[in-house]
C-alpha cells in the first residue's frame, strides 16, 4: 500500500486523502478529510496560506510543510 511515490509539491486542490497524509507532515486522516471537505464546500484553495482556515491546521503546520504544497 505504500509502494507509490508522491512528487512534491502536491496540489492541495486535487490531492487525495492518502496523498495529503503521505506528503504533508502533521496531516493525518482527520485533517486530510477536513482539507477535502473544506475545498468541496468552498471551492479550490486560492493560496497555500488559506489552508490555515481549515480546522486543526495552524501556522506551525503551514511552516513545516512550506514548499511541499501548491494550489496550481
Amino acid at each position: 500500500d505504500k509502494n507509490f511515490v508522491i512528487l512534491l509539491p502536491i496540489n492541495i486542490n486535487t490531492a487525495t486523502e492518502k496523498m495529503l497524509m503521505q506528503a504533508l507532515d502533521g496531516i493525518g486522516q482527520k485533517k486530510a478529510q477536513a482539507i477535502i471537505a473544506y475545498r468541496e464546500e468552498r471551492g479550490p484553495f486560492t493560496s497555500v496560506e488559506e489552508l490555515a482556515n481549515v480546522k486543526g491546521i495552524g501556522p506551525g503546520t503551514l511552516d513545516r510543510n512550506a514548499g511541499r504544497m501548491t494550489v496550481k
